[in-house]
């Protein structure tokens, strides 16, 4: 019998939970339209029934209290693209999350012209 004391954790092979486990088995997330530049929020009005909820959902709606892309979201709960997807489906799904897309920041990017100009000011510094 395991005590409680008992550490889950191998120091050089990270976490002893595999990937498959945190998503239950799943592969694929909710929403086909998440991709790793999607950006991601809590929801303000998101539900406040945490139960069901994993200790990386939990995770996830702690670092997402600014606006995080999906890659960023993985990278921090040191988990596969994946994995960071499906569980964020599932919390956009409850409500808790919000999800944006990035190609609205790719819209306010300078276009080529400008970018170009700029380069041609520099180099005649």
């Amino acid at each position: 019998m395991a005590r409680e004391d008992d550490v889950w954790l191998d120091e050089a092979a990270g976490p002893l939970v595999r990937p498959y486990a945190m998503t239950r088995g799943r592969t694929r997330p909710t929403s086909p339209e998440l991709d790793m530049v999607t950006q991601v929020v809590t929801a303000r009005r998101g539900t406040t029934d945490r139960s069901g909820l994993s200790v990386e959902h939990l995770d996830i709606l702690e670092l997402c209290k600014r606006p995080l892309s999906i890659a960023e979201v993985a990278s921090y709960l040191d988990v596969p693209l994946v994995v960071g997807k499906v569980l964020v489906g599932d919390l956009i799904e409850r409500g808790d999350l919000i999800a944006g897309s990035a190609s609205s920041r790719t819209a306010e990017m300078p276009n080529r012209k400008l970018l170009q100009a700029v380069l041609d000011g520099v180099r005649r510094l």
